[in-house]
């Protein structure tokens, strides 16, 4: 299935068939695949037979790649065959050569023969559609993944200049150069905070986060394991039980290894949700079991402004958290409603004006482009008011079809299109008016991310006046730092350095298959950071 939607093009395609030269023996048909869905165009099935000239109807691409590899080089070549209406077959073909490294050696972009091979392949593929079609789709060109800027600091680790980044970034990766420009600077602003892999001392600085997988109402495009509260007193006295051995079971090991704690982060769902009595007792607990004298950050998530009021806010300023995080996505009340949010615009404001007098230092606010219904002016709108309450923190997001969401399910029953996207175009605009409206205020940005289905194939990202990153939001995405996942769908990742190597443990999603199995998760976890720790002396 397409999820991308195809603008206008020179050569209007439907379908593609592919088909591997003889020889080829490295399976590179997801490879074209993948790619081709990022033009909006899905594949017809494996070739028949026949020759293609005689047999290829307009409106659909034969896609031929042939791989060839030897001890030092290995060289991919892509053939598309196609006919427009009233018109005789055409051929375009890309060739593309990279030298190998030594065996068992990687190449510098951390890839083996296989990673290379369908690089490549994908890199052909994008070149030649964007001459078929006239139309450039992919600004992140052939980047995979969440997290683009891992690649960036991969060069500058090997010492590349800014220079040299960016034009291995749209070289190799067909990356536009003004995204190129952007995660590379990103990634530069990011270095002081990167652990350096020479210095073991900092490898025993950790953050941990805690998630509480409930919220007030659930969002039409959300796919976090969140709940409804209120839930019966007696299910939520079992995960608050369970998630408490789960926080101590995690103090023990910060304390066994001497662990130097940087940053708190309570996500969730809306932790806020809970009643004022039971997130007292998790933050008493978080506080004296994690915080040092090197804990920069106490953050929680207060998404929903539903979920907080004077009592809670209090609890909030008399634990010392520092960063909270209030989510509107929109201003619009149209839209709150259409997204399944159980408040108004008026309610984002007081409490953002609630949290200031308490006091808490630094707020973010998550905003969403492209969601139901809503028009460029609506977004400028959005940014106008934020602009207007002025927080320390930006995070701009780009509408993602997420598995598991309403949204989702609407794609799966043919039923999208009642949802009223705005189209790539439109988002696009949207995030040019939200991002003047941040260099208005002050704001750079710090980190970014990717999700799978985004709108225009487009990005997230982190914005922060100076001196307000949110050092956790750098050290989750850039993964230079171990940190303890505590409670349901969180997970923990144990960084090492030199190279740098990351095992992780995850809980499950579902909170009675968390409380049933939470032994097992505690071990798997305690395991993992005990073989790491373990071997981590001291200079």
């Amino acid at each position: 299935m397409a999820i991308v939607r195809s603008a206008a093009t020179k050569v209007k395609i439907k379908e593609f068939f592919f088909t591997a030269a003889a020889g080829t023996t490295i399976d590179v048909a997801p490879a074209v695949r993948d790619t081709m869905l990022l033009f909006g165009v899905d594949e017809a099935g494996p070739w028949p037979g026949g020759t293609p000239s005689a047999e290829l109807k307009a409106g659909s691409v034969l896609i031929t790649g042939t791989v060839n590899c030897d001890e030092q080089l290995v060289s991919v070549t892509i053939t598309v065959s196609f006919r427009t209406p009233g018109t005789e077959p055409e051929v375009l073909t890309k060739s593309r050569c990279w030298p190998l490294p030594p065996a068992p050696a990687k190449s510098t972009d951390n890839e083996d023969v296989t990673g290379l091979v369908k690089r490549l392949v994908r890199l052909a593929v994008v070149e030649l559609m964007r001459k078929l079609t006239g139309e450039n789709p992919v600004p992140w060109g052939i980047l995979r993944g969440v997290r683009p800027t891992k690649l960036v600091h991969r060069y500058l680790d090997q010492g590349l200049t800014y220079r040299q980044v960016t034009a291995k970034l749209v070289q190799d990766y067909a990356v536009q150069p003004a995204k190129a420009d952007l995660i590379t600077g990103i990634a530069i602003h990011q270095r002081p905070v990167i652990s350096n892999p020479e210095n073991r001392r900092r490898m025993k600085n950790v953050s941990v986060y805690v998630g509480i997988p409930y919220c007030p109402s659930r969002c039409l495009y959300c796919s976090f394991p969140a709940f409804v509260l209120p839930e019966q007193r007696d299910r939520l006295e079992a995960f608050l039980q369970a998630i408490i051995r789960d926080i101590n079971s995690a103090i023990d090991i910060v304390q066994k290894f001497k662990l130097s704690v940087e940053s708190i982060y309570i996500g969730g769902g809306t932790p806020t949700s809970l009643a004022a009595a039971d997130l007292a007792g998790l933050l008493e607990l978080i506080k004296h079991g994690f915080q040092g004298i090197n804990t920069s950050e106490f953050i929680v998530e207060a998404g929903r402004p539903d979920s907080l009021n004077d009592e809670k806010i209090d609890v909030l300023r008399q634990y010392g958290v520092n960063r909270v995080s209030i989510n509107p996505q929109t201003m619009q009340d149209k839209t709150l409603k259409q997204i399944g949010r159980q408040h108004t615009v008026q309610d984002i404001i007081d409490i953002f004006a609630k949290i200031r007098q308490a006091g808490i230092p630094v707020i973010n606010m998550d905003v969403i482009a492209g969601l139901p219904g809503e028009s460029a002016a609506d977004l400028a709108d959005t940014m106008h008011q934020i602009a207007r309450l002025n927080p320390e923190n930006i995070t701009l997001h780009t509408l993602a079809l997420k598995r598991g969401s309403k949204l989702m399910d609407s794609v799966y029953a043919g039923a999208l299109s009642r949802h009223n996207l705005p189209n790539e175009k439109t988002t696009q605009a949207m995030l040019a008016i939200a991002a003047d409206y941040i260099a208005q205020i002050g704001m750079h940005p710090y980190y970014l991310y990717r999700q799978k289905h985004m709108t225009g194939n487009l990005e997230n990202i982190g914005y922060a006046k100076p001196a307000t990153d949110c050092l956790y939001n750098i050290q989750i995405m850039e993964e230079r730092q171990t940190i303890i996942g505590i409670g349901p769908a969180a997970g923990t990742k144990a960084v090492s350095s030199g190279p740098w190597r990351l095992q992780s443990s995850y809980n499950a999603k579902d909170v009675p298959a968390y409380i049933k199995n939470l032994d097992i998760y505690l071990h798997t976890r305690n395991t993992l950071l005990s073989r790491l720790y373990g071997d981590c002396k001291e200079d």
